[in-house]
């Protein structure tokens, strides 16, 4: 059975992400800003710049490549693929969108003492890696144990989470690293898994397979009737 996902990225593409859902067993179809229309089987948000802050009700004091098209068409997407009940899953920004679309807010930065261990260096293109814990139950406790090591690449978090979102991972120093919804097929997460997976499988992370996997099985579930 085909399934096939829409991939929202941003304007320089989603190779990482299309990749991974292929190796997933899902047909990718991305586009940035794609119209606000639910016929594929699954949405993925991919990450990208900072959301304008003002669509969670604050005045810009440290968000930067804002893109407001993005931002409407994200938002859009988010409300229609949710009411639908359809699989969501959100990467970094898409994490954050999904966050906004559910009456959330974001931390603007996470500070200077934070940051370093959640962003790349100056200079640098390189992830970095740091552990994160996970709720028992979750479904990243089922796929990597209670603490594991991921990548991480963004200097904004979640403060106040939407509505009917529970968090399920934190970083050591507190900082959501993942979302599950209490009754639809959502999951987000903070960290990158389709820069740790496939071609760009790394040893000192986890696999970030499942993730994708588990968008497919929700879609497949869906489909079927399950």
């Amino acid at each position: 059975m085909e399934v096939h996902i829409l991939v929202s990225a941003s304007s320089s593409g989603a190779e990482n992400y299309e990749a991974a859902v292929l190796a997933a067993g899902g047909i990718p179809h991305a586009a940035y800003c794609p119209a606000d229309r639910t016929e594929y089987d699954g949405l993925l948000l991919c990450g990208g710049g900072d959301i304008d802050p003002c669509r969670f009700g604050q005045e810009n004091w440290a968000s930067s490549e804002i893109d407001p098209q993005r931002d409407a068409s994200e938002l859009a997407l988010a409300a229609s693929y949710l009411a639908a009940g359809k699989p969501v899953l959100g990467i970094c920004r898409g994490l954050q969108i999904l966050n906004v679309a559910l009456g959330g807010t974001l931390l603007q930065d996470i500070g200077s003492t934070q940051v370093c261990f959640h962003t790349h260096a100056p200079g640098s293109s390189e992830d970095k890696v740091h552990a994160v814990h996970a709720e028992e139950g979750s479904l990243l406790e089922r796929w990597y144990g209670p603490v594991f090591s991921v990548n991480s690449a963004h200097h904004q978090a979640l403060d106040r989470i939407g509505e009917g979102l529970t968090v399920t991972a934190r970083s050591e120093s507190g900082l959501v690293e993942a979302v599950e919804h209490t009754a639809l097929p959502l999951l987000a997460l903070q960290y990158h898994p389709e820069r740790m997976t496939g071609a760009h499988r790394r040893m000192d992370t986890v696999d970030g397979a499942p993730v994708f996997q588990w968008l497919i099985e929700q879609c497949r579930n869906r489909l079927e009737g399950r």
